[in-house]
């Protein structure tokens, strides 16, 4: 069999897959103070930190990600309209079970619960998911317990909330 360049196909010239080991895997801390921040710009820009995309050795089969921490989860924005039309749907296993609340309701009563909720729909479903999801700290207030961590502040572009 040839190669499209008409070389005969070896192992020599074969193109190799990167797979990080877990030794060379570097993990950072990052703070996202969520304040005026729209929720799901801030959200898919987590979710790229925690899988680890923003790195050159990123694996989709490893976890390469990094440590995030996000405070001030009470003072998120929705985009207008969303906090009262978007749903939060939840079942409990058993015929009938099926609940819903608003954005609103969630954000009132459970902050913090409602943005690992949106980080959570955008990370791989899955027990590697699962693993990156452990990286994510999330606090109602501004006030957290990671300060001998280190974390570094993250600015992300473009989420700030238009007054």
């Amino acid at each position: 069999m040839a190669t499209p360049a008409g070389r005969p196909h070896t192992k020599a010239n074969a193109v190799r897959t990167y797979t990080p080991k877990a030794s060379e895997i570097e993990r950072s801390w990052y703070v996202v103070d969520a304040e005026g921040l729209t929720l799901g710009r801030m959200a898919t820009e987590v979710a790229r930190r925690l899988r680890g995309k923003h790195k050159p050795t990123f694996a989709p089969h490893i976890d390469t990600g990094d440590h995030v921490i996000i405070i001030n989860a009470e003072k998120v924005v929705l985009t207008p309209g969303k906090a009262e039309t978007k749903m939060i749907w939840r079942h409990s296993g058993y015929p009938g079970g099926i609940s819903s609340e608003t954005y609103a309701n969630m954000l009132d009563r459970a902050p913090a619960e409602a943005v690992r909720r949106s980080v959570r729909g955008m990370i791989p479903k899955n027990r590697l998911g699962r693993q990156m999801l452990t990286k994510l700290k999330v606090y109602a207030g501004p006030e957290h317990p990671h300060a001998a961590q280190n974390p570094q502040p993250l600015e992300i572009p473009g989420a700030r909330a238009r007054t």
